[in-house]
């Protein structure tokens, strides 16, 4: 893609002691994308993620922000940005109803000049919510039920539908159909699908190659800390995100693609259209 990218990584590095979990990784997200982050277990994803979200400081290397360099160094940072991120535990309470959960936090309190020291307006937080959720096609049938006694599906749609509403530009999800069925799994791509018509531009991190050649518009490889490649996430390119996940050739007759430039890597061979 051209342009400047609405979201940037260079050359991030984080350790935590003798573990070195970025090793220079350089990513970029542009407006109204959808970008798969793929890579074996303790390659860096959710360390790399968690360093735009705020919940780690790189400890070199920066973030840019629209093209300019910003530091994020908490989640507040983040979100100040306009970045919101779903993990996959979700952080969701699962002793409160959907509008709880979506304003935990952000609770609508009056009367107006006591701010965030009076009561919380329960009625309009539940109308907002269910506002929000239509408008996502998420379809929740008693907003008085807790999340305990919902389906991981709504569960998981509940947490991204949160994360778009107050997120203005970035949403990342961690794994978002890791734990659920098919037919759930299918309602919340679908919902992934829809968020750049909200305006918010994607980062995905999943292990199901299917579901990043179905949604994501890119992808980037992580390996050892390092982004080792990128492509078109296409079942013609299947063969070549599989080598660059695993480091070697998915299959015997399919070319290598070459490291994305200043990364070595052990095999280094011609790109790949």
């Amino acid at each position: 893609m051209t342009g400047t990218p609405l979201l940037q990584m260079r050359d991030g590095v984080k350790s935590f002691g003798a573990v070195q979990a970025l090793a220079g990784a350089s990513v970029s997200l542009h407006e109204g994308e959808i970008l798969g982050l793929l890579g074996d277990n303790g390659a860096g994803k959710s360390t790399l993620i968690k360093c735009l979200s705020g919940v780690h400081s790189l400890d070199s290397g920066e973030i840019l922000f629209r093209g300019a360099a910003v530091q994020i160094k908490s989640p507040i940072d983040a979100r100040r940005l306009g970045i919101e991120t779903v993990y996959q535990d979700l952080a969701l309470f699962d002793n409160l109803p959907a509008a709880e959960n979506f304003f935990a936090g952000r609770e609508l309190c009056g009367p107006r000049w006591l701010s965030n020291l009076g009561w919380p307006r329960n009625r309009q937080m539940t109308a907002a919510t269910k506002r929000m959720l239509a408008d996502l096609r998420v379809n929740i049938k008693d907003f008085q039920t807790n999340l305990a006694l919902m389906s991981g599906g709504q569960r998981q749609a509940i947490a991204v539908a949160r994360a778009v509403a107050f997120a203005s530009t970035v949403v990342i999800l961690d794994e978002p159909t890791a734990a659920l069925g098919l037919r759930e799994s299918k309602n919340v791509t679908d919902l992934v699908r829809r968020l750049p018509d909200k305006g918010a531009a994607v980062i995905l991190i999943s292990h199901n190659l299917e579901e990043v050649m179905n949604i994501c518009d890119r992808a980037v490889v992580l390996r050892h800390g390092r982004v080792v490649g990128e492509a078109v996430p296409t079942p013609d390119n299947h063969a070549l995100l599989v080598s660059l996940i695993v480091g070697s050739l998915a299959t015997g007759d399919s070319p290598q693609p070459r490291p994305v430039s200043g990364q070595p890597d052990s095999h280094q061979q011609p790109a790949a259209d």
